[in-house]
């Protein structure tokens, strides 16, 4: 195909597809924070203690991270047409189940004990977890959620791979990805209607039900490129452009020649140092709001909903910034890596977000960070495309969430250390200021010129 036609789209149908992907991850969230919108309400109904909720929260992150890993071995495995919603369904199914948790008795208890490493006496010992049945059984759904839902981002990811030429991939990823902050943002408004009119358990089954629905969408609209019936000739070619073969890739991607590549240790450790950060966002940007302006929590609700829409143009613009490089004779090392240094710096302001004196300008500054952490994600992701097969970039990127949300959940526990001997965010806002310019400074080391490997089997 020549320039001058590949440098005007043939058609349209593959933003189609786009926007399955867009709400089926605002789905992802909307199930993800239903538990938390409902948190007090729940607490007071069930007799939960802020412990009980912990261990849940807690249970979620590690089954997410979890999750991630092996839904991208999954996605490589079984293909998006068939995998994507499989994984949808799973989690549908989780998320209606935390309403089956209302036939569970309110007095009854459940108990256990789990190893508890002790640091100083180094030595395992135990400790006995105690718990309402009511909070077992939704420490269950949220395992179950976590497990399913770790497959949406790997398979979308592979989506965009398979239907986007490489100059529209991270403007693509950004789009879809704004999803998430969409759900975020109907969390806070639709929820506690929904509870307040049919209570928390058909909250459940509704938003739950939710998936179903996108999934006979997905089976109605998808197919791959090689077969959509809706997608022009044209613009199949168009999809095509600058994409290796897919008989010159195996089919098959072991572990191992996966780690042999910098790349995909350039993305894991971006994706410890800087992934974390969005867990912070969405767990603690309620509670910094509430502690340093003493607002009301529908004020923090509305204000937290800001947060996801200025974090929802950043995605966009980031994945929209490297597109108009590329169309503009950038090459894609140039267009991603400058595109990654931009949303990095925009991101070191958070540092004086504790020390800003109304509640807009420190929205307006979280807010940016937040934007920036979506314009990141959506390079980021488009690196892994960029330099990795079609038929390793799930695995890759299940990898890269699975090291970002298991060290997350190291990283929310020391700012709950940090909350509770200081009382301050400083040090958070601090440490996550920094740590994009980190993963780049990494990235380039690493990976001084993007480009796509030679994955070896043998």
């Amino acid at each position: 195909m020549s320039h001058s036609a590949a440098s005007t789209s043939p058609g349209r149908f593959r933003w189609v597809i786009c926007s399955l992907l867009f709400f089926s991850v605002a789905v992802n969230y909307i199930d993800r924070l239903v538990l938390a919108i409902l948190k007090n309400d729940l607490s007071r109904d069930l007799g939960w203690t802020e412990a009980d909720y912990g261990w849940i929260t807690a249970a979620f992150s590690f089954a997410y991270a979890f999750g991630y890993l092996f839904g991208g071995r999954l996605m490589d495995r079984w293909g998006v047409k068939k995998g994507l919603p499989i994984f949808v369904l799973l989690w549908s199914c989780a998320a209606t189940a935390h309403g089956l948790c209302g036939f569970i008795a309110v007095g009854h208890t459940f108990s256990m004990h789990l190893p508890w490493f002790s640091w100083a006496e180094k030595s395992v010992g135990w400790i006995l977890l105690t718990m309402p049945m009511t909070a077992a059984g939704f420490m269950l759904a949220r395992i179950a959620l976590g497990l399913a839902e770790g497959g949406n981002f790997p398979g979308a990811i592979k989506v965009v791979a398979e239907w986007f030429p490489v100059k529209e991939r991270a403007l693509a990823t950004g789009l879809f990805n704004a999803g998430t902050n969409v759900g975020a943002i109907i969390c806070p408004i639709g929820v506690p209607w929904l509870y307040a009119h049919l209570g928390w358990q058909s909250t459940f089954y509704i938003t739950g039900g939710a998936g179903f629905v996108w999934v006979i969408a997905w089976w109605l609209v998808y197919d791959s490129p090689e077969q959509a019936r809706h997608l022009s000739a044209a613009e199949r070619d168009y999809i095509r452009e600058g994409q290796p073969p897919a008989e010159a890739v195996p089919t098959r991607m072991p572990w191992l020649p996966l780690l042999r590549h910098r790349a995909v240790w350039a993305y894991v450790i971006a994706s410890i140092l800087a992934g974390p950060a969005w867990g912070f966002y969405q767990f603690f940007v309620p509670d910094f709001l509430t502690k340093r302006f003493g607002l009301t929590t529908q004020a923090v609700g509305w204000w937290t909903g800001a947060f996801f829409a200025l974090a929802a143009v950043g995605g966009i613009a980031g994945g929209w910034l490297a597109g108009w490089l590329l169309e503009r004779g950038w090459t894609v090392n140039g267009a991603r890596k400058i595109s990654l240094l931009i949303c990095a710096v925009a991101v070191v302001p958070v540092f004086f977000a504790p020390y800003a004196g109304t509640v807009w300008l420190a929205v307006a500054i979280v807010g940016l960070a937040g934007s920036a952490h979506q314009g990141w994600s959506a390079n980021l992701f488009s690196v892994v495309s960029d330099t990795m097969p079609r038929e390793a970039i799930s695995s890759v990127v299940g990898l890269g969430g699975f090291t970002a949300y298991f060290t997350g959940g190291f990283v929310n526990g020391f700012t709950g250390e940090i909350l509770q001997r200081t009382g301050s965010y400083v040090p958070v806002f601090a440490y996550f200021s920094g740590m994009y310019l980190l993963s780049l400074f990494a990235l380039q080391l690493l990976v001084p010129r993007l480009g796509v490997a030679t994955v070896r089997t043998s």
